[in-house]
């Protein structure tokens, strides 16, 4: 979605088409936040409650970070730990370590704050939240231990200290945030800190931007309804409320106490997009757009400046970057390295099951398709006959498939026959995680047949990936695999990656 404002400079109605005027508005408009109060029946809404929930969070991480560290003092000098490591001053006491403890508190809160952890938009967003204060942690150690060595304090910091300062306060931090997030879940602070969304218009994407709205029970909006599009236009029957007419929206803003409208018909003129951005101005109003010209990577949406004009297009995604492509390619040497190390047993008793079954090769290669197109081959313990593919066409394993071994389909079960993949991960033809590889002659055809096919291919396929978490494996749609893996090169991170993992021990729909 796009947010816009007024920026001061007037336009006129005329006529140009939505792309321009979507530009026209974007240059103008940058999205500022209004704080109103409003009234709806009668009542008046707290429009402080989100204010008075972050300073709580605040005032309650202070005294967790502030315990955390006082805690690792305690691990590291109270503990048999004190026998580590040479102490050149003797035993610390906690007032030698006042200075630390007071500063650490401050430097991390304030890193917590240039992370966006105060964000009121994010309070009902464990997860978000819990991202931001994991890399705000990491920044803060790498900072926290860097000024101890670059500057000689006395006394001595220790090093071990640092550490455990910093596993102490990720863990006390998210321990005490899932707890803020539950109360908040089962609380009426949650209905309270929803905004209430009205669309102009009604499509495809609002109609998804709403079903995920119903299907997230802490997400921070709630949709009142919708209204046409000046020239009464809907392009598919709404599913939620029509509120009134195009010229009511002044009145339904005061009604339905509205805070937030979403364009979703852009074949408006630009004088329509125009007057529509006003009137949320003069009523304090957020005004944002949803951008149906870009249907993929609408999290690499960004607006910049070519020669003074603005220019609306996908630019980074999270694994463009370089330290975010270096930091995934680290863990994917650390862990196949230990993958394969863990596995090789497992390796060689199944590839005996495999053989005394069916007699021959114990690995079987298939050509796929990896990054930017490049094909590789892709290793996996021989699960099917050797006759698997005789006289049949391309195509996936089906449920019951009568082709597979005995043990094979207890290995594909588990995942047991993706385990020599590692291999491909270490020489850098896969991840760890990402969008499945396919093979190139079903390739050939999907990316005529489905929309945004290809885009899936601007990260290394992965062993396992948030598609096959979701159950979206085999002979399943392909429409919605699609969209799973464009969602994962949107939001990659670290963390999202080890989620994957773990999960995929624990979720094995449609494994066949």
């Amino acid at each position: 979605m796009l947010q816009l404002r007024k920026d001061g400079n007037g336009m006129d109605g005329g006529d140009a088409g939505p792309a321009v005027a979507i530009e026209q508005a974007t240059g103008l408009l940058q999205g500022d936040r209004f704080e109103r109060w409003r009234t709806s029946t009668g009542q008046r809404r707290d429009t402080n409650l989100a204010e008075r929930l972050l300073l709580t969070a605040l005032a309650c991480d202070t005294t967790v970070v502030a315990y955390a560290l006082l805690g690792a003092f305690w691990l590291r000098f109270r503990t048999p730990l004190a026998e580590f490591g040479t102490q050149p001053h003797g035993v610390a006491s906690l007032r030698d370590y006042a200075g630390y403890v007071a500063f650490g508190t401050f430097s991390l809160l304030c890193t917590m704050a240039y992370f966006k952890v105060y964000d009121r938009r994010k309070l009902l967003h464990y997860r978000q939240t819990g991202e931001r204060i994991v890399k705000a942690c990491l920044l803060w150690f790498l900072g926290f231990l860097s000024v101890s060595l670059m500057f000689k304090f006395q006394p001595d910091i220790s090093r071990a200290f640092v550490v455990i300062c910093a596993v102490d306060v990720v863990a006390g931090l998210l321990a005490w945030r899932y707890a803020f997030h539950r109360f908040l879940q089962h609380s009426k602070a949650a209905a309270s800190l929803r905004q209430r969304v009205v669309f102009v218009g009604w499509n495809e994407e609002s109609d998804k931007l709403t079903r995920s709205f119903e299907a997230d029970v802490v997400h921070p909006y709630e949709v009142a309804g919708c209204v046409p599009s000046p020239g009464s236009r809907f392009q598919m029957t709404p599913t939620v409320p029509v509120l009134g007419d195009y010229s009511d929206m002044g009145t339904i803003f005061q009604e339905q106490a509205i805070d937030m409208v979403m364009l979703a018909d852009v074949s408006c003129v630009k004088g329509e997009i125009v007057g529509l951005s006003n009137l949320c101005e003069r009523e304090m109003v957020q005004f944002k757009i949803v951008p149906s010209y870009f249907q993929i990577l609408v999290s690499g949406l960004h607006l910049e400046t070519v020669s003074g004009v603005p220019v609306l297009g996908v630019s980074q995604l999270p694994l463009d970057l370089t330290v975010n492509f270096l930091l995934k390619r680290v863990v994917d040497i650390a862990g196949a390295a230990v993958g394969l190390a863990v596995s090789a047993p497992l390796i060689a008793l199944f590839g005996l099951l495999v053989y005394m079954e069916s007699p021959g090769p114990i690995f079987y290669r298939q050509r796929r398709m990896g990054r930017n197109g490049q094909p590789f081959n892709i290793i996996k313990i021989r699960s099917m006959r050797l006759d698997a593919e005789a006289g049949t066409r391309v195509g996936w394993t089906v449920k019951e498939d009568p082709r597979r071994l005995r043990v094979g389909a207890f290995m594909r079960k588990w995942n047991i026959d993706e385990v020599p993949q590692f291999w491909n991960v270490l020489k850098g033809e896969m991840s760890l995680v990402g969008p499945r590889p396919e093979r190139p002659e079903l390739i050939e055809n999907f990316k005529d047949e489905i929309p945004h096919y290809n885009a899936r291919h601007n990260a290394k396929p992965g062993i396992t990936g948030w598609a096959q978490i979701k159950g979206l494996r085999g002979d399943t749609d392909l429409g919605e695999r699609i969209r799973a893996d464009l969602y994962y090169l949107e939001n990659w991170n670290v963390l999202l990656d080890f989620q994957i993992m773990a999960l995929t021990f624990l979720r094995r729909q449609n494994a066949y």
